[in-house]
């Protein structure tokens, strides 16, 4: 009798613990400043560790000095506000982000150093004209969910062996992600009464938009959105078996923000920083020991992410070369 009370015991505590939720970042902005130069470029004008080279889908036509100029990164100042059916030529020439860096006064930066105190600031513009528009910020490529980490040395990316695919972990993805929880954004308002949203991705390409809160705030604020699915009794909840090896780790990724405008609100300008997103869940899998080590026998999961990673770069490749050439083709001024 007293062994199996201690079982129950161990078997009541085991389901506590798992019910636990995961809280990991997302995305933190302060991570994704300018410290790379690429070219022939004085000031550092990427971010290091979100590199990707894109020449390899360029074709044969760029000599290997153009190639080497072919890279792009999360960094702040790349990424993009997408207008709605409000895109006017003067509305998306004036949405735009950019690195900014908050005070040492600041409360959530109280005591950091310069470089934890960047921020993305965010402008848009909405046309003046009475009707709902939105506007979407999103990265300049979609972030790849299996990219390998790689290390900037000189002109060249050179891949950290034995790395599982993790390079944007925390810089807009977050693995073995089940139910999500909660979500929770650290922003500064300045008393706009528009209303603020993310929009995640998971493994299967899914997007879910999430709407946080308004803006009408003034100062640093945590946005914070429940899941109002979320069932915290293991009790009540329907419990499935699922097969494991060899399904893919469930994920979500940032696939954009989004900043919403109602007709009745007034036009113009709107600016917001953020400074991250937090995702509370509970896992998707657990990780215990096991006898066979699957991947080690088949590789069917490498495999899979191999060709999830070619293909995400081919779809990413073929955007930036694009805006590559027609970059090229843009006046630029001459100093007399």
């Amino acid at each position: 009798m007293k062994r199996l009370c201690i079982l129950i015991g161990i078997v009541l505590l085991l389901i506590s613990v798992s019910a636990v939720a995961e809280n990991s970042i997302l995305i933190d902005f302060s991570m994704l400043t300018k410290d790379a130069t690429l070219g022939d470029n004085q000031e550092a004008t990427e971010n290091a560790d979100t590199l990707i080279d894109f020449s390899s889908v360029a074709g044969s036509s760029f000599d290997e000095e153009t190639k080497a100029k072919m890279k792009t990164s999360l960094a702040l100042d790349n990424w993009e506000v997408v207008a709605s059916s409000a895109r006017t030529v003067q509305n998306q020439a004036k949405s735009l982000t950019k690195d900014s860096v908050t005070s040492e006064s600041a409360k959530p930066f109280e005591g950091e150093e310069m470089a934890n105190r960047h921020v993305m600031g965010i402008r848009v513009h909405f046309p003046l004209s009475p009707f709902n528009s939105y506007a979407i910020i999103q990265p300049p490529y979609e972030i790849p969910a299996y990219a390998i980490k790689t290390e900037f040395q000189g002109d060249k990316l050179t891949i950290v062996e034995g790395d599982l695919g993790t390079k944007f972990d925390g810089k807009g993805v977050v693995r073995n992600v089940g139910v999500l929880k909660s979500v929770e954004v650290t922003l500064f308002g300045s008393n706009f009464p528009n209303g603020f949203g993310i929009i995640l991705k998971d493994q299967n390409s899914k997007e879910q938009h999430i709407f946080m809160d308004y803006l009408q705030f003034d100062g640093w604020r945590k946005l914070v959105w429940n899941n109002p699915n979320y069932i915290t009794e293991v009790r009540n909840r329907e419990v499935k078996k699922y097969p494991l090896y060899p399904k893919s780790e469930p994920f979500r990724k940032l696939a954009g923000m989004i900043i919403y405008r109602d007709s009745s609100q007034e036009g113009g300008d709107i600016i917001v920083y953020v400074k991250d997103i937090r995702l509370t869940y509970d896992k998707a899998i657990l990780e215990p020991v096991r006898d066979i080590n699957h991947e080690e026998i088949w590789g069917i999961l490498n495999a899979r992410q191999e060709a999830r990673r070619r293909a995400e770069l081919n779809r990413v490749g073929n955007k930036q070369v694009e805006r590559y050439l027609e970059g090229l083709k843009m006046h630029k001024e001459t100093s007399e």
